[in-house]
Parts: structure tokens; C-alpha cells; sequence
């Protein structure tokens, strides 16, 4: 078994309403004096209703471009060493706060957290994925520090995109299948693995059994218990179950085909989670796990979760372009090669193929 590197959990994690009223306080006991704040322009919007005023710590304020991408993080590096900050507080999506984290990583300064969105884990880990300036993936990075303090206002969650929501519960749920097919049969899972194994399980049974009516409780406007635990199974349990299971923990074959998604500029406008949430029943396809898809198919229907190519916005599915994706899913270093089998190219495209049949017939 290979080494198992724990990186559990930020120093210090809070989800509650009026949260950000403490903010000041907590970053002054970390001995911040000076802080750059980098979001987006929509998270910002979200945000600033909630935003206290700063009495004692000066801001420096930095607006991204769209994506955490090498262009980007050199760019908030300058503006760290230029204005000489003590910390930098991401406030936004999961690019946002993947930005700051390699920023930060890079100038070795701490860094704060605050989404304003709960699509997806990165408050939690200690990980960025990285695009290129066109949103094309190119590689995941994990750093040896996690955030100094994550601070989640639930009434700016709430008042988020759903369908940010809803690709933050695929997300989510792909947590179990791709831990799932790495853990299973392992014997004698050492402490962290075992955590990681039951927390993807839990994952998967709170967003089965909770998802739709925290959706109608976005729809409503209306904060409540299956909200809340909806929003924590995307952010916290998805972020455990990578944070201990380590790389037995994060991806398989799910995101590899996320990442060969992004070879079609047509799916560029499809979020993360919907990406991931094909990935799941190309993954499940490529196991022979026909029953499982069945089974989950109607979960799927009930969110609006994309089953074909079509789905993400692939107007001419050819097996030409089924082809480049699965050749992008299975480059060499790939999560996809976990999977039990060789997975080649063509053996996904197969998958692929099959699965837009399977789906339609269904």
C-alpha cells in the first residue's frame, strides 16, 4: 500500500449566520495586519451584503479573471509581493479559492476562505485544480498547508445559483464511486482509510436522501436542516474523504472524463459537477455496473443531471468526438488508470458509445 499522507481539515472551520461579523476579529488574533481580498465580480456581489467593515486592517482588493489558471496565480502573487500582505481571503467559487490557495502557496503566506457558492470541496482541501487561460484542465495540485480559517455565511449559500448547488451535489456523490472502486478491497484499511471509506459512503446517503429538499429550500429561499447538511456533505464530508483517504480518496475514473470533457470547447459551458455527474455513469459503465446506474438514474432525473453528451451541450455526438474525449481521459497520469482493467482510449470510447445507447434506450 502505498504511503498515506493526511491533510485533514482547515485550523479552524465555522458555518454559521452572522459569521463574517468575527472576521476581523479572527484574522487580528492571527496577527494580520495587512490582508488582499481576491474574488470574482458575481461572488463579490454575493458577498458584500454580508461584508463587515474593517476598523483596524487595511485591504488591498483584487478581481479575477475567470480562471485559476498559471496567467492568474502569477498575477495575485504580484499583488501579494507588491503590497507586502500578511494573508490573502478568498471569497467566491471554487476557482476563486483554488486561486488563492496557489498563490499563497507560491508567496508561502496563510490564507482565509469564504465561498459563496457550495459546489464543490475546495474550502476543505488543500488542493487547486489548474486550468489554462482558455478553461482547458491541465493538472490538480496539492499543497502541504490548508486554510488558516473557512468561514461560511449560509445565507449567501443559499442565495447562490441553484444549479451551482445541484453541480455541487454530483460532485459530491462522485466522491463515493471513485473512493469506492480504490478502497473496496482493501484489507485491513489502516485509521485514515477507514474514515475516508465510511465518510464517501455518508456522502452519497445524505445527498440521496436530502438533495431535493434542500434544492426546493434554495428554491424558497428558506434556510433549514436539509439545507445545511447538503451544503456540509458538499464542503466538509467531500473534503474528508480526500483530506484522509489521500490519493485512495480523490479521483478515478469520474474526473478523468471531466478532464477529457474539456477537450470539447462545446462543454466549456457546462459546470464542473455536471461534467463529473456523466463521468459517474461513464465510470460505472466502464466497471460493468449497469445495475448501480439504474438505480441512480432517477436521482439523476429528479436534479436535472446530464445522462448524454447532449446534455452537456454536444450538439453532433460522433465517434470521432467521443474519441477526444476519451483520449484526453486517458493521457498518461490519469485518475481514470485506478480503475481495475487497462484503460485505454479506445476502450472508453466503447464505454462512452455504449452508455449514450444504454441511456437512450432507457
Amino acid at each position: 500500500m502505498k504511503t498515506i499522507s493526511v491533510h485533514g481539515a482547515p485550523s479552524e472551520y465555522i458555518l454559521q449566520e452572522g459569521i463574517l461579523n468575527e472576521l476581523e476579529d479572527k484574522l487580528i488574533i492571527r496577527g494580520f495586519k495587512k490582508i488582499l481580498i481576491v474574488h470574482g465580480e458575481k461572488s463579490w456581489q454575493a458577498a458584500k451584503p454580508f461584508w463587515p467593515a474593517f476598523n483596524e486592517i487595511e485591504i488591498v482588493d483584487y478581481t479575477y479573471h475567470g480562471e485559476c489558471s498559471i496567467t492568474e496565480i502569477d498575477a495575485v502573487a504580484k499583488q501579494i509581493t507588491e503590497h507586502g500582505v500578511d494573508s490573502v481571503i478568498g471569497v467566491g467559487g471554487g476557482k476563486v479559492l483554488d486561486l488563492v490557495k496557489s498563490a499563497c502557496h507560491v508567496t508561502h503566506i496563510p490564507y482565509v476562505l469564504i465561498p459563496t457558492l457550495a459546489s464543490n470541496c475546495s474550502p476543505w482541501t488543500p488542493i487547486s485544480v489548474i486550468y489554462d487561460d482558455t478553461g482547458t484542465f491541465t493538472r490538480f495540485d496539492l499543497y502541504p498547508e490548508n486554510a488558516s480559517l473557512v468561514l461560511i455565511e449560509p445565507q449567501i449559500l443559499l442565495l447562490a445559483p441553484i444549479d451551482m448547488m445541484i453541480a455541487g451535489i454530483a460532485d459530491t456523490l462522485a466522491k463515493w464511486y471513485e473512493a469506492d472502486v480504490q478502497m473496496a478491497n482493501i484489507k485491513d484499511k489502516p485509521a485514515a482509510l477507514e474514515l475516508s471509506h465510511y465518510t464517501a459512503k455518508l456522502c452519497k446517503d445524505v445527498l440521496l436522501q436530502h438533495a431535493e429538499e434542500a434544492i426546493n429550500a434554495a428554491k424558497n429561499g428558506t434556510l433549514n436542516y436539509e439545507f445545511t447538511k447538503v451544503a456540509e456533505a458538499i464542503i466538509m464530508f467531500g473534503g474528508i474523504v480526500g483530506g484522509f483517504g489521500d490519493h485512495y480518496g480523490r479521483v478515478a475514473g469520474a474526473h478523468s472524463i471531466h478532464n477529457g470533457l474539456t477537450a470539447l470547447e462545446e462543454t466549456h459551458y457546462a459546470l464542473h459537477g455536471e461534467k463529473v455527474a456523466y463521468g459517474i455513469l461513464v465510470q460505472l459503465m466502464l466497471e460493468n455496473k449497469r445495475q448501480e446506474i439504474e438505480q441512480i438514474l432517477p436521482f439523476y432525473d429528479k436534479l436535472g443531471l446530464p445522462t448524454t453528451l447532449k446534455d452537456l451541450g454536444v450538439t453532433n455526438v460522433t465517434e470521432e468526438s467521443i474519441s477526444l474525449v476519451a483520449e484526453k481521459a486517458t493521457i498518461s497520469g490519469e485518475s481514470i488508470h485506478v480503475l481495475p482493467g487497462v484503460m485505454t482510449s479506445e476502450v472508453v470510447t466503447r464505454a462512452m458509445m455504449e452508455l449514450e445507447k444504454y441511456v437512450f434506450v432507457k
